[in-house]
């Protein structure tokens, strides 16, 4: 309550007086929370961000990234760093999720690989943090520690974690192959807006400076829903075609790229699966767990198609049916 009583307060001095209405609008998975603040037939989105646990200032860097490079981000009407504030101008209150209607979706997602590419055609070196081996690691160490220990109960025994760290290695090697760019990081329909220009991108403070198949294996590996091999395989290539036109550094043959799209895309799902159990047991927010079927199926399917990952299979197949929070040792 003191947090809201503080936002109104700074809202008021932002809004140079006006009255106003404020509303929740989203939540996400980290502490920010989003309001939508009405006043004179106008709207605006208030952030609100606890600076003892979330850090503004990557938020306002990266949107100024953004907006330089001709993507369509919220912009920074009013801040105050120290409290966690942020007045933002208001992209709607469709998502690409929400829009989805079984006609539309070639058109959004022209448009947010349009975006995409602007974004990795703005990158440069030194702007933003890199996404290196330690870092890639520490979310692939969100798997065994969450999703298999915490949710599972399961304790791996050595010859489980020597599999898993074999694996481990084959996938950043992979990774940190690639090619490197701007990457927001979570470039999924639930967070882009349908907007003018279209789309709207939301959730950007994150990024990084990391290989450059992370934001489209996002785009079509998505958390909240899922489409067809032939869809995925096709907004890829376009992406890839795009891209290239654009002078960007994809693999110039597409099966290589498309390998790179897939290892990338299967650190992300072994992360996600970690997020999501840690989400629910640490920051007590259901719900998210109910969408780990989608990812261990994106696991899978990369483990029926490169051998290298059998040792991932095994495990999986291990660990199929074993009860949340049962505590085996294996």
């Amino acid at each position: 309550m003191e947090r809201l009583e503080a936002l109104d307060a700074w809202l008021r001095d932002a809004l140079g007086g006006r009255a106003f209405a404020r509303e929740p609008a989203s939540a996400d998975a980290s502490f920010r929370r989003y309001f939508r603040v009405s006043s004179e037939g106008r709207t605006w989105v208030a952030m609100d961000a606890p600076p003892d646990r979330e850090d503004c200032r990557p938020f306002v860097k990266v949107a100024a990234l953004m907006r330089a490079a001709g993507v369509h981000v919220p912009q920074v009407v009013a801040q105050d760093l120290a409290q966690g504030f942020l007045l933002l101008t208001d992209l709607g209150t469709r998502t690409y999720l929400q829009a989805f209607d079984g006609s539309n979706e070639e058109r959004l997602f022209r448009d947010a690989t349009g975006a995409l590419v602007d974004w990795q055609a703005a990158s440069r070196e030194g702007e933003l943090p890199a996404y290196d081996e330690a870092l890639l690691r520490r979310e692939l160490s969100l798997f065994p520690d969450w999703y298999v220990g915490r949710h599972l109960g399961v304790t791996l025994d050595e010859g489980a974690r020597s599999d898993l760290e074999t694996v481990f290695r084959r996938i950043l090697a992979s990774n940190l192959a690639e090619p490197r760019v701007f990457v927001h990081r979570d470039f999924m329909p639930r967070n882009l807006m349908v907007s003018d220009p279209n789309p709207g991108v939301l959730d950007f403070q994150d990024a990084v400076h990391g290989p450059i198949s992370y934001d489209i294996a996002s785009l079509w590996r998505d958390a909240f829903v899922s489409w067809e091999e032939e869809r995925v395989l096709d907004g890829t290539i376009r992406y890839w075609e795009a891209a290239r036109k654009r002078g960007l550094p994809v693999r110039a043959d597409f099966g290589d790229f498309w390998r790179d799209v897939e290892w990338m895309g299967l650190q992300r799902h072994l992360k996600v699966l970690g997020i999501f159990a840690r989400i629910h047991y640490r920051d007590g927010k259901p719900g998210y767990l109910d969408d780990t079927p989608r990812f261990l199926g994106y696991v899978r399917h990369a483990c029926a198609r490169y051998g290298e990952l059998s040792p991932l299979a095994r495990l999986l197949d291990r660990l199929e049916g074993v009860k949340p929070v049962a505590g085996y040792t294996f």
